[in-house]
């Protein structure tokens, strides 16, 4: 990577994490933050805009870092730490399937919410039998707690990049860049 893409990358994956870290606050206050899983979205675009480490490092940090210093997602119980491995999981795949995939927008969201769901559910399910709670219950209870999480990352991730599509520059290259 160039230094010019490295810098963009910087920018774009901090201005990310810097929604993550206010966007939650939001939701929280008129109460859906869990249910919407408002930290999610910064995240998961930040796979569209910049390429797969970024997006996957960004992903794993930001809910940590919220969680220092908001106290949101808790350390204990251990939900920072599965939300951090689906953020990643799920900018990363993101990221490398609109790159391969010819900046094929549905494709990309589609395999990165599975991705991050899955990796959700395998999370919950381990952090379930570790802390000795039924975890196909725990695990089941985090997919259907998302719901409306993933329905708002539908409707809103396809808006967001294609009007960003619209405006290339600064904020969004080509898929190949």
């Amino acid at each position: 990577m160039r230094p010019p893409e490295t810098l963009r990358a910087m920018v774009l994956s901090a201005a990310m994490a810097a929604l993550g870290l206010t966007l939650p606050a939001v939701f929280h206050m008129v109460g859906l933050g869990s249910r919407f899983l408002p930290m999610l979205l910064p995240l998961l675009l930040n796979g569209f805009l910049v390429p797969a480490p970024w997006a996957a490092a960004t992903g794993l940090l930001t809910p940590f870092l919220s969680s220092l210093a908001t106290g949101m997602p808790p350390l204990y119980p251990p939900v920072a730490v599965a939300l951090a491995c689906e953020g990643a999981v799920a900018g990363g795949v993101a990221a490398l399937t609109f790159r391969r995939g010819r900046g094929n927008l549905w494709a990309a969201l589609i395999s990165a919410i599975v991705a991050g769901r899955l990796t959700a559910l395998m999370v919950s399910y381990g952090l379930a039998r570790q802390f000795g709670l039924p975890p196909a219950f725990a695990s089941l209870a985090i997919l259907v707690q998302g719901v409306p999480g993933v329905a708002l990352q539908v409707a809103v991730i396809p808006v967001v990049v294609r009007s960003l599509r619209r405006r290339p520059g600064l904020l969004f290259q080509s898929a190949d860049g």
